[in-house]
């Protein structure tokens, strides 16, 4: 194994500052435009809903894009994307890779497929991703099926 130490489960690995910069920046954008549309007094009130309509819609989907993270426990890794999320046990976990240049963390999985694991990406955060995927790497190597386990 590695000369890392595997964390205390449970674990969650995400993203905070690209977290924190889109949850802030789809308040601000909600704030803001809800605000110019009760201000402008020659917009009726369906004009004034639309506008709310849309700042609703900018915020959820910035919401959409802060949702990912990775959560591991003694049974295995909770991998929270986009729009879905996947329950792998440690055994189905090979390899963890974050190269250079990859926008995020991929899981080498038994069956042959990489699945993305989008809660550790290096965008704003490159060290702290990092040092998530090789946390995670320990881990995977402790208890699922990589090179070291058993």
């Amino acid at each position: 194994m590695s000369d890392l130490h595997a964390p205390s489960l449970p674990v969650t690995f995400r993203p905070t500052r690209t977290r924190a910069v889109l949850l802030t920046v789809g308040t601000v954008m909600f704030v803001t435009i809800t605000a110019v549309a009760l201000m402008l007094e020659k917009l009726g009130p369906g004009e004034r809903a639309s506008f709310v309509f849309t700042a609703a819609l900018f915020f959820g989907v910035l919401a959409l894009l802060s949702r990912p993270k990775v959560v591991a426990d003694d049974e295995g890794v909770t991998v929270v994307n986009l729009t879905r999320t996947r329950r792998l046990a440690w055994p189905e976990i090979l390899q963890v890779n974050l190269r250079e240049g990859d926008p995020w963390v991929f899981l080498d999985l038994s069956d042959g497929t990489s699945m993305p694991a989008l809660g550790i990406q290096p965008g704003i955060g490159k060290q702290q991703a990092i040092r998530d995927a090789r946390a995670l790497r320990v881990l995977a190597e402790a208890r699922g099926t990589g090179p070291d386990a058993g």
